[in-house]
């Protein structure tokens, strides 16, 4: 498990963003001026720059200027922005949200194994998932839609896992959902939560889980099974 993460931008150049992505940005490049995006915030020209000027820093944006104004596009990390702030509106206004997650299992590098038998991470496993973890994740290789969707896990509530530090290194903080593992037999497996460092997408086709018991075990799985990944309370 990496433990990086980034930084969210401000309210201000997120609602730039939308209107960036309303006028076309998602889908290619669109032409705009710093006069007419100022008359669309409803700011001063210098604002409509600045506010540009950070969406480009941040990666958000990518942007090439012309003599009568900028061609403009939304970059990936831009679509994971807004896609991060529509699961935000629907964690207001659906109750219970489920994701719905199609993958394969795969073998990992076993950093898992290392990461959660951490004293800092397993007593946080035990106080807050309420069980002591197998030293391992199971690892599933989310295809097609699947690894779209899996952004949508922004509007299932949380299980927070702080970060902390020893004598040696300080080790970042992760975010664990409440899930639901199920075969194509039909059999199931409920005390499981998926893990992952905090405020990261990146390998987002990757999904790793973790549980009381080896779930390869019980499930009897091996790589390149087939799972359906249920994240969210029932």
């Amino acid at each position: 498990m990496s433990l990086t993460a980034t930084s969210a931008v401000g309210h201000d150049e997120r609602a730039t963003l939308k209107l960036l992505a309303l006028s076309g940005g998602l889908e290619g490049d669109v032409k705009i001026s710093c006069a007419d995006l100022a008359d669309q915030l409803g700011a001063s020209n210098q604002t409509a720059s600045r506010r540009l000027q950070r969406l480009e820093s941040a990666g958000l944006i990518e942007r090439d200027t012309v003599s009568d104004g900028q061609w403009v596009v939304v970059t990936d990390e831009g679509e994971h922005e807004l896609r991060t702030a529509y699961e935000e509106y629907r964690r207001i206004f659906e109750s219970a949200p489920q994701v719905d997650l199609e993958g394969s299992v795969t073998s990992g590098m076993g950093e898992g194994r290392h990461y959660i038998s951490l004293p800092g991470y397993q007593r946080q496993f035990e106080d807050r998932l309420g069980y002591d973890p197998f030293p391992g994740t199971l690892n599933v290789e989310l295809r097609g839609e699947s690894v779209r969707r899996r952004r949508a896990m922004d509007a299932v509530e949380p299980v927070p896992i702080d970060g902390w530090e020893d004598d040696e290194r300080t080790y970042g903080p992760a975010v664990c959902h409440p899930a639901t593992v199920e075969t194509t037999d039909g059999e199931t497996y409920t005390e499981t939560h998926t893990i992952a460092p905090e405020r990261t997408h990146h390998d987002e086709d990757q999904l790793e889980l973790i549980a009381p018991e080896k779930l390869r075990d019980v499930l009897d799985l091996t790589d390149g099974d087939q799972v359906i990944v249920h994240v969210g309370d029932d």
